[in-house]
């Protein structure tokens, strides 16, 4: 199995934004072959899984994590849309397919949030929180000692090819300071909306990484368009 190395969150880009590709975006029916033609500009891949209760997609599962880490050493960040009860378990399964770091949603239960990140810490693998757009960014104060990630979503959860909300830029804002004066080290990552003339603003908002879709997979030159990243 390809891990990356132990020290991989601590190696992350701090002077540019991380490349964090999302597989949803990939191409589905050759998905090995894709990652490896995105793979020399990935920093780390976005996995989004979802049972189509808490969204309406249906996305990914462990096995196909688990082919995904025998052909790369990149860290996996897994995005569970999942919540209750079954949420312990799908935690439980893509640690096992090598997950290197599992999000859960701010607007679970907080009795099975609070056992979803003991479980997750168990596992020796990082935890990440998410915000959907209705959830207030001040929701995420009580978690910021037990997370690696925060990530809000910039856009209807599960729906590809929309704008983001206008309430985003000021929620990354209030997030960036929320980040800045209690949990420095946790990395603020917008997901949803990302277009060549949203990322500018999400990053000058505080984002660290933004969930790179359609604008790096359809990238007519993925060279170039990830040289226009790392400047921003």
């Amino acid at each position: 199995m390809a891990k990356p190395d132990a020290n991989w969150l601590e190696s992350l880009p701090k002077s540019r934004l991380i490349a964090e590709f999302s597989l949803w975006s990939a191409d589905l029916a050759a998905l090995r072959a894709d990652l490896a033609r995105v793979e020399p500009h990935v920093d780390m891949l976005h996995i989004d899984v979802s049972d189509g209760h808490f969204t309406a997609a249906l996305l990914f599962f462990p096995d196909q994590i688990a082919a995904l880490r025998k052909a790369t050493a990149k860290p996996m960040h897994v995005h569970l849309m999942v919540t209750g009860a079954v949420l312990l378990s799908q935690i439980e399964q893509f640690a096992e397919a090598g997950a290197d770091l599992i999000s859960i949603h701010a607007e679970t239960d907080p009795a099975i949030l609070r056992q979803a990140f003991a479980r997750i810490a168990d596992l020796g693998v990082k935890a990440g929180l998410v915000l959907q757009l209705e959830t207030p960014v001040a929701q995420a104060a009580a978690w910021l000692d037990h997370v690696a990630m925060l990530t809000l979503v910039s856009t209807p959860i599960g729906i590809k090819g929309v704008q983001p909300d206008e309430t985003t830029y000021l929620r990354l804002a209030e997030a960036r300071a929320l980040l800045d004066a209690k949990a420095p080290q946790v990395i603020l990552a917008a997901d949803g909306g990302i277009r060549e003339h949203t990322v500018p603003r999400m990053r000058a908002e505080g984002a660290q990484t933004v969930v790179l879709g359609s604008l790096a997979f359809n990238a007519p030159d993925l060279g170039a368009r990830m040289a226009w990243l790392a400047a921003l």
